[in-house]
């Protein structure tokens, strides 16, 4: 027996595809009593994790010298929306050196977009 057998879940159609290295920005509901709010959280995706009940993936920043890490579930129905602000160009699938580094040495570089369309017309 399975977790996916026993609860039909789908996937959020919210979520575009990223990979480590990327900075995006997730807007989270909160709950808080009986009020409802939206919450955003940026920062550099250190890992995915791919599982039999859909996934998640762990986003890391740093806020006033501290680093914070949350990780978000790909199924999970609490999440808004997730934008997709800079690709990074990683060569390693989990970014845990992240976490000793700080300033200029936590930087990642942008990856580089091929120009598609608007090379072929001009």
């Amino acid at each position: 027996m399975n977790s996916s057998s026993l609860m039909e879940t789908k996937p959020n159609p919210n979520i575009p595809d990223i990979s480590p290295g990327d900075t995006v920005k997730v807007s989270v509901k909160v709950v808080e009593g009986d009020k409802e709010r939206i919450q955003a959280f940026q920062g550099v995706v250190l890992k995915l994790r791919h599982g039999a009940d859909g996934g998640s993936f762990t986003m890391r920043r740093v806020t006033h010298g501290v680093g914070v890490e949350r990780t978000f579930l790909f199924r999970s129905p609490l999440i808004e929306k997730v934008e997709l602000l800079r690709h990074g160009k990683v060569r390693r699938a989990k970014l845990y050196y992240l976490r000793e580094r700080s300033g200029k040495a936590a930087r990642i570089r942008e990856k580089r977009q091929a120009r598609g369309k608007e090379q072929e017309e001009s």
